[in-house]
C-alpha cells in the first residue's frame, strides 16, 4: 500500500458530552496536574450563573485561578496577546477556554504561547507549533465552530485587514466538555449564526475533494486529508442532526432537546472538517469578514449556496444526500434535481433564521470584490482541497453572485 494512500484521523483525545459534563472539568483539571489555571472567556460569559458556579468550582480544585474576561467576537491579535500576557504573568500550567469559538481559540492561541513563548504571530499558518502545548480544556456555550474539537485558530489580523488561521494536531484541546446545558441561555440569534456555521462545517466537509485525489499535495504540508469514509459518516450525521433542530433552537423558547442535538452535530461537524477540511465558504468569508466585520457564522451562511452552486457539477450525487437529510421531497427526482433542491433548502434555511442574503446588506461595495477574491484566493490550503477547480475568476464571480 502506497503511503498516499492512507489516511488519518484526529480530535482532540478526550470528550466528555452530555447535560452534567461540565462538572467533570475539575477532575480532569487534577488528572492532569494543573495547580495554576488561566480562564479564558468574556465578560457575558462569566456572568452567566451556571459558568459562575462553574468558575467557582474551579477555585475550590486548584491552588490559583486567573481569569481573562476581556475576549469578545472575531478576536484580534492584540486581544490574544493580551491573554497570553495575563498567563504567562500568573504562571499558570492550564488554560480553560469557556464560550464561543472565538474564546476558545485565544485560549488556545495562550496554551501555545505560555508553553513555547514568543508571540501569537509566530505560529500562524501550518504546523509551526514545535510541540505539546499547556494542557487547555474547552468548554463551549455556543453549537457552532467545533473549536473543542479542532486543530485550528483563527484571529483577526487588522494590520492586513484578514482573518488569520493557526494550525497544528498539538492545536486539539487536552479535553473537549461538551455540556449542551452551556448553551441554553445562548441568543437566537447567536444560535442562527453558530448553527449555520456548524452546517456549513458539516457540507464542505463532505463535499470536499476526496482523499484520494490529493496525490498532487505534499503529505507533509497538508493541513486537512481531504474528505474520506469517516469524515463522510460524520459530516452526514451533523447535516441530519443540525437540518432537523437549527430551526427548534433558534425558537425564543427553544426544548433542550434541540440544543442538546445542535452541540452534538457542531461537535460532529468540528471532527469531520478539522481533518477533511473547509473549502472555499471559508476561503471567501476570511477577508470578507475582515473588511465587514460581519460575524463569522452569518458571512459563511450568506456564501454558502454560492459556493453550492459553484460546486454541483462536481457533487451532484452528495448534493442529492445533503437535500434528502434536510428534509427535501426528492422522491422521483433526477440526480441533478435534487441535487440543486439541496441549494434551495439551504437558501430557505438561511432565510427562516434570519441570516441576511446579499453582501450589499454588510455594506460591502461592489468594486472591493476584485481585492477580497484575491485574498481568499492566496489561501492555498482551503483551494486544495475544494471539489471544484477554482480560478481567481471563479471567486470574482461568486462575489459578485452574492453581491
Amino acid at each position: 500500500m502506497s503511503k498516499n494512500s492512507v489516511w488519518q484521523f484526529a480530535t482532540s483525545p478526550s470528550i466528555k458530552f452530555g447535560r452534567g459534563a461540565r462538572c467533570a472539568l475539575s477532575e480532569q483539571l487534577s488528572r492532569h496536574a494543573v495547580s495554576r489555571v488561566c480562564i479564558v472567556t468574556d465578560a457575558t460569559i462569566a456572568g452567566l450563573p451556571l459558568v459562575s458556579e462553574l468558575i467557582n468550582d474551579i477555585r475550590k480544585a486548584v491552588k490559583h485561578v486567573t481569569v481573562f474576561a476581556d475576549c469578545f467576537p472575531e478576536p484580534t491579535v492584540a486581544i490574544a496577546e493580551q491573554a497570553c500576557e495575563a498567563a504567562i504573568q500568573a504562571g499558570v500550567d492550564g488554560i480553560v477556554g469557556i464560550g464561543g469559538g472565538s474564546n476558545l481559540d485565544v485560549a488556545k492561541i495562550a496554551a501555545t504561547v505560555v508553553q513555547h513563548g514568543g508571540k501569537p504571530r509566530d505560529y500562524f499558518g501550518f504546523d509551526r507549533i514545535p510541540g505539546r502545548v499547556r494542557p487547555m480544556f474547552a468548554l463551549p456555550t455556543t453549537a457552532g465552530t467545533g473549536s473543542e474539537v479542532s486543530h485550528s485558530a483563527v484571529l483577526m489580523d487588522t494590520e492586513q485587514a484578514i482573518k488569520v488561521s493557526t494550525l497544528s494536531p498539538w492545536l486539539r484541546p487536552t479535553c473537549a466538555i461538551v455540556d449542551p446545558a452551556l448553551t441554553d441561555s445562548c441568543p437566537a440569534k447567536v444560535t442562527a449564526h453558530s448553527g449555520i456555521d456548524a452546517l456549513v462545517h458539516a457540507i464542505e466537509a463532505y463535499t470536499n475533494r476526496d482523499f484520494s485525489e490529493m496525490k498532487d499535495v505534499d503529505p507533509q504540508a497538508r493541513a486537512y486529508e481531504g474528505s474520506y469514509v469517516f469524515t463522510r459518516l460524520l459530516a452526514a450525521e451533523a447535516i441530519r442532526l443540525i437540518g432537523r433542530s437549527l430551526i427548534p433552537a433558534c425558537e425564543p423558547a427553544p426544548v433542550p432537546a434541540a440544543r442538546d442535538e445542535m452541540a452534538l452535530g457542531a461537535m460532529l461537524a468540528g471532527m469531520a472538517f478539522s481533518n477533511s477540511g473547509v473549502g472555499i465558504v471559508h476561503a471567501l468569508e476570511y477577508p470578507l469578514g475582515a473588511s465587514t466585520h460581519v460575524g463569522h457564522g452569518e458571512g459563511n451562511g450568506m456564501l454558502l449556496p454560492h459556493v453550492m452552486r459553484y460546486n454541483l457539477p462536481v457533487r451532484i450525487a452528495e448534493y442529492a444526500d445533503i437535500a434528502r437529510w434536510l428534509g427535501a421531497d426528492v422522491v422521483g427526482c433526477s440526480h441533478r434535481a435534487a441535487a440543486e433542491a439541496a441549494i434551495d433548502v439551504v437558501q430557505a434555511l438561511i432565510e427562516r433564521i434570519g441570516i441576511r442574503t446579499q453582501l450589499r446588506q454588510l455594506g460591502l461595495q461592489r468594486e472591493t470584490i476584485p481585492q477580497l477574491a484575491a485574498k481568499a484566493f492566496e489561501i492555498k490550503r482551503l483551494m486544495d482541497v475544494n471539489p471544484q477547480q477554482v480560478e481567481l475568476s471563479h471567486l470574482e464571480k461568486i462575489l459578485q453572485e452574492a453581491f
